[in-house]
C-alpha cells in the first residue's frame, strides 16, 4: 500500500519551490519592462503546490522503495510540466510539445533546444531557461532537501535514485541537512565566482549569470544563437573551460579539498582518472587540429580544451562547427560522449567511476585467469569494492548501450542517417545536447517530428535519473504487492 500523503507532500513542495524561482525570473522580466506572463506562471505553480500540500502525522513512513521511485520520477515530470507555463504564456513556443521538450531539456541539464532564435527571446525567458538547468543540476536536489528533511525525518529514499550515487565514503557531516547546506553553499559560491570572472572578461552581468547557471549544472543553455560561436574572447572561453571541469568534479571532494588541502583530492582515484582523460584527449585533439592546419598552436589548444571538456562533462557548449574537423576528431568527440563527470557532480552519461571500476575489474579478471584460485578484489581509493557492486555496475553499462542502440533505431526511423542516429542517442541519454550530424552544432531539434520530441524527452529523463529508476516502471514486478 503506497503512502500517497508523503508522495503528495513531496510534489507540493517541489511545485512551491519551482514557483518561487519563477517569481525570481518574473523579477528579471520586471527589470527589463517585459510582460508579466512569467509572474502569472509562478503564481499558478505556487497555488497548485499549496492546494495539494498534505499535512503529515507525527510518524509518517514509506511502506516500500516504490514510493521513492514514484517521488523522484514524479517530481521531474511535474516540475517539467509546470515549467512549460512560462514558455506558453509568453508565446515563446506555440505548442505544448515544444514547451515540454525545452523544459525537460532544462531540468535534465541536457541543453538540447528547439528554439531557432534564442537572442530574440525575452530576458525573463532566457533567465528561466538557464535557471531550470541550475535547479536541475545538483542545486535543485540540494535545495529541495533543506525544508523537507526536518519535517519528514523517517523518509528514507534510496540514494541510488539521486545524483549523489557513488560519492566518496567520507562524510562531510553526520546530519544530511548539514551536508545539503554545505554542498549547496559550494555550488552557489562557484556560480558567483564564475559570474564575477565572466564579467571581468567583458561579458555583461545578465549573460554572465545565465552562463554560470548553465556551466555549473553542466547544462549548456546559452543566451546566444549558436552557443558560444559569437564569443571571440579567449579569456571567457578559458573561464568556461575551467568551470566546466570543476562542475564535472564531485562536490564532496571539492569540499574536502577546501577543508583538508589538495592531498585529499590528489589521492582520489576517480578524480585522477578524470584529470588524465581530460589532459590526454585535450593534447591529442590539439595536435590533430594543429596538424590539420585548422588552427595555430594556441587556438588549437583552446578549441580542443573547450570542446572536449564540454563533451566529457556533458555540458554541451560549442564555439565552432566540430562536424568540419575531420573524421578523427568526430570519433574522439563521439567516444567522449560516453564518459561524463565524476560521481557526485551534475554531469551525465556513464560517469567516470563506472569506467574506472570496469577497467580495474577487467585487469582483475585477467589476473584471475592466470591464477584461478586466487582471491583478487577490485580496489578504489584503497577500499575493496564488493563484487555485487561490480556486477551491478557492469549491468548498468550493458543496459546503457542497449538503450543507445535501441534509441538509435527509433531515431533512424525518423529518417536520419546512422551517424546522426547514434550520436543523437548518445547526446540525449548522456544529457549532452548537441550531437554529431543533423543535430550537431549550429542546429536545433526544432525539425524533429512531434512524436520524436516526446521520445527525445523520454531519453533525456532516462539519462538524468540513471535509467533504472525510470525503467523500473516498465517492470511487471513493480506493480505486484
Amino acid at each position: 500500500m503506497l503512502n500517497f500523503r508523503i508522495i503528495a507532500r513531496f510534489f507540493s513542495l517541489a511545485l512551491i519551490i519551482e514557483g518561487l524561482f519563477m517569481l525570481l525570473a518574473a523579477v528579471v522580466s520586471f527589470i527589463y519592462n517585459e510582460p508579466a506572463s512569467i509572474l502569472f506562471s509562478g503564481i499558478i505553480t505556487i497555488v497548485t503546490g499549496v492546494l495539494v500540500y498534505t499535512p503529515l502525522r507525527k510518524e509518517e513512513k514509506l511502506h516500500s522503495n516504490k514510493e521513492g521511485y514514484i517521488i523522484i520520477v514524479g517530481i521531474w515530470l511535474i516540475i517539467t510540466l509546470f515549467s512549460t507555463l512560462p514558455y506558453l504564456m509568453t508565446k515563446t513556443v506555440t505548442n505544448f510539445t515544444d514547451a515540454f521538450f525545452e523544459s525537460m531539456s532544462g531540468f535534465t541539464t541536457t541543453g538540447a533546444t528547439i528554439l531557432n532564435s534564442i537572442e530574440s527571446q525575452s530576458h525573463g525567458i532566457l533567465f528561466w531557461r538557464s535557471l531550470t538547468q541550475w535547479l536541475g543540476g545538483l542545486g535543485f536536489i540540494i535545495i529541495f532537501s533543506l525544508p523537507l528533511l526536518p519535517v519528514v525525518k523517517s523518509i528514507n529514499i534510496p540514494l541510488t535514485l539521486t545524483d549523489f550515487t557513488g560519492q566518496t565514503a567520507d562524510k562531510i557531516h553526520p546530519k544530511i541537512r548539514e551536508v545539503s547546506k554545505r554542498l549547496f553553499t559550494i555550488y552557489l559560491i562557484l556560480t558567483l565566482a564564475e559570474t564575477i570572472l565572466l564579467v571581468a572578461g567583458g561579458m555583461n552581468l545578465f549573460d554572465a549569470l545565465c552562463h554560470s547557471f548553465t556551466t555549473m549544472s553542466t547544462g549548456g543553455f546559452t543566451t546566444h544563437d549558436y552557443s558560444m560561436a559569437s564569443i571571440a574572447n579567449p579569456f571567457i572561453l578559458i573561464v568556461l573551460t575551467v568551470f566546466m571541469f570543476i562542475a564535472g568534479t564531485n562536490l564532496t571532494l571539492i569540499y574536502f579539498g577546501i577543508n583538508s588541502g589538495i592531498r585529499k583530492i590528489s589521492r582520489n582515484n576517480e578524480f585522477i582518472f578524470y584529470l588524465i582523460i581530460c589532459l590526454v584527449f585535450i593534447l591529442a585533439g590539439s595536435f590533430i587540429l594543429w596538424h590539420e592546419s585548422l588552427y595555430n598552436a594556441g587556438n588549437a589548444l583552446l578549441m580542443s580544451s573547450f570542446h572536449l571538456v564540454s563533451t566529457i562533462t556533458t555540458t554541451g557548449f560549442y564555439s565552432a562547427n566540430y562536424n568540419a574537423w575531420g573524421s578523427v576528431m568526430i570519433v574522439i568527440i563521439f567516444v567522449l560522449m560516453f564518459t561524463g563527470g565524476t560521481a557526485g557532480s551534475a554531469g551525465g552519461s556513464l560517469k567516470i567511476i563506472r569506467l574506472l571500476v570496469a577497467i580495474k575489474n577487467s585487469r582483475v579478471e585477467m589476473r584471475r585467469m592466470i591464477h584461478p584460485n586466487a582471491v583478487i578484489p577490485v580496489h578504489v581509493d584503497h577500499r575493496v569494492i564488493q563484487q555485487s557492486f561490480v556486477y551491478n555496475l557492469l549491468m548498468f553499462i550493458v543496459i546503457y548501450f542497449i538503450v543507445i542502440c535501441t534509441s538509435s533505431v527509433v531515431i533512424a526511423f525518423m529518417g536520419y542517417d546512422i551517424i546522426t542516429s547514434f550520436s543523437t542517442s548518445a547526446a540525449l541519454l548522456g544529457n549532452i545536447g548537441p550531437a554529431i550530424g543533423s543535430f550537431g552544432p549550429f542546429s536545433t531539434y526544432h525539425s524533429a517530428p512531434q512524436w520524436g520530441k516526446w521520445f527525445f524527452s523520454f531519453i533525456m529523463l532516462l539519462g538524468r535519473l540513471e535509467m533504472l529508476s525510470v525503467l523500473i516502471f516498465f517492470s511487471r514486478g513493480f506493480y505486484k504487492h
